[in-house]
C-alpha cells in the first residue's frame, strides 16, 4: 500500500482515485478549484460505475490546499489537462517535490515541459514518468457518478533519464502501463493528437450551431474527415520514425488502449474501426468552441507536435494547416499562446542533441 497523492478532480483524476483505492492505496485527491470537489469532499467519497464496478470509495483526504495532498505522500499522479500543467509544475517546483511523479497522462511532451518548469525555477526534477494516454475513458454525470467506459489495456510509459522509479511507480499503479523507449515514443503516441483535431475543425460550423446534438466520434467521423485523420497520422508516425521509434497506426495503437475493436482496427477501416469503439460512440461533441478538443489538443498537442518536427526536419503539413486554422477560429495564435519549443526549453536543440537529452548522453 502506498499513499499517493492524485491532482486534478476531474473525470480521469476521480477515476485514477477510484482504482488506486481498491487496490489497497490510501488516496488524497487535490483540485486546485474546491467547487470541481465539492460533492467528492462532502462525502469523501466518489460514487461511480461501469468497468470498475459500482460503488463508492472513500478517499483519505479530500483538499484544494496543495501542501496537504502532498503531506508524506510516497508518489504524486497527476491528472489534469495539458493546458494546467504549467501551473500544477509550478506548484510542485515550488514545494520542492522529491518523490516519484506519473503524468497521467502526460498528453504530448508533458515530461519536457515538467523539466522546462523546474530548470527554469532551479529546482531538481522529481523523478517523473508520463503515460501517453488516459488510462480511463470516464465521464462524470449530473448526479455526480462517475462513469467509467474503458479502462486501458495498454498504454506507454516513458520516462527522462533518472526516472526509473517513476517508471516502477507507474507500473505498480496502473498494470497497463509498458516501457517506452524514451518520452518521444511516449509523446507522439499520444491518440488524442491525431483523433481530436481533425473533427473538431472540420466540424467546427456544426458545434457552434445552436441547439445541434450530435456525437463526435460517430456522427461527426465523415470519409472527409476520417482522411484527414489518416493524413495526420501519417505524419505523426514520420516524425517517431526520424526519432528511431515505430509505431503503430492510430486504430491499432486505440485497440491496444481498448477503445477500438482489434477486428475493426485490423480491417484498416478508420472511421469504421473508431466508431466501433464502445467507450467512446456515444460522447457528444463539443456545444462550442471552449472545450479542449480545442484549447488543449490544438495549442498542447498539435503544437508541440510541429515543435518535434521541425527538430526531427520533418514536413507536417497536415498539422500545421490544423494549428492555423485552429488559431483562426479561436482568434489567437496557437504557435505563440501553445507548447512551443521555447515552453518546452528546447530552443536552439538540433535532432542530436534532443535525443541526448531524452535518453542520456551516450
Amino acid at each position: 500500500m502506498s499513499r499517493v497523492a492524485v491532482l486534478g478532480g476531474g473525470a480521469g483524476g476521480l477515476a485514477s482515485a477510484v482504482e488506486l483505492c481498491r487496490a489497497g492505496h490510501e488516496v488524497r485527491l487535490w483540485n486546485r478549484n474546491p467547487r470541481t470537489i465539492a460533492r467528492v469532499a462532502e462525502s469523501r467519497a466518489v460514487a461511480f460505475d461501469g468497468v470498475l464496478g459500482e460503488g463508492a470509495e472513500k478517499l483519505d483526504v479530500v483538499t484544494s490546499a496543495l501542501d496537504e495532498a502532498l503531506k508524506d505522500a510516497e508518489a504524486v499522479v497527476v491528472c489534469l489537462p495539458a493546458l494546467a500543467h504549467d501551473a500544477v509544475f509550478n506548484d510542485l517546483a515550488e514545494a520542492a517535490c522529491a518523490v516519484p511523479v506519473v503524468l497521467n497522462p502526460g498528453h504530448t511532451c508533458g515530461a519536457l515541459h515538467a523539466r522546462a518548469v523546474f530548470g527554469a525555477r532551479g529546482v531538481a526534477l522529481p523523478p517523473l514518468a508520463e503515460l501517453s494516454t488516459l488510462t480511463y475513458v470516464a465521464r462524470v454525470q449530473p448526479d455526480g457518478v462517475l462513469r467509467v467506459t474503458c479502462r486501458a489495456g495498454r498504454v506507454r510509459c516513458g520516462v527522462l533519464p533518472g526516472g526509473e522509479e517513476a517508471l516502477d511507480v507507474a507500473r505498480r499503479l496502473f498494470p497497463g502501463a509498458v516501457q517506452a523507449p524514451d518520452v518521444l515514443a511516449s509523446s507522439l503516441a499520444n491518440v488524442n493528437l491525431v483523433l481530436h483535431p481533425p473533427g473538431a475543425i472540420l466540424a467546427a460550423a456544426w458545434v457552434e450551431a445552436p441547439g445541434e446534438d450530435f456525437t463526435f466520434y460517430v456522427d461527426a467521423l465523415s470519409p472527409g474527415v476520417a482522411r484527414v485523420i489518416t493524413a495526420l497520422d501519417a505524419e505523426r508516425r514520420a516524425v517517431a520514425a526520424a526519432f528511431g521509434h515505430d509505431l503503430p497506426p492510430l486504430i491499432e495503437e486505440m485497440a491496444l488502449i481498448g477503445t477500438a475493436s482489434r477486428e475493426h482496427a485490423a480491417s484498416g477501416d478508420v472511421a469504421l474501426a473508431i466508431r466501433s469503439g464502445e467507450a467512446n460512440r456515444r460522447i457528444a461533441a463539443p456545444t462550442s468552441l471552449a472545450h479542449r478538443y480545442y484549447e488543449e489538443d490544438l495549442p498542447f498537442a498539435l503544437v508541440p507536435f510541429v515543435a518535434l518536427a521541425a527538430i526531427a526536419g520533418a514536413e507536417v503539413p497536415t498539422a500545421h494547416a490544423l494549428v492555423h486554422l485552429g488559431g483562426v477560429l479561436l482568434g489567437r495564435d496557437l504557435y505563440a499562446s501553445g507548447l512551443n519549443v521555447t515552453k518546452l526549453g528546447l530552443a536552439g536543440l538540433d535532432q542530436p542533441a534532443l535525443e541526448r537529452l531524452v535518453r542520456g548522453a551516450t
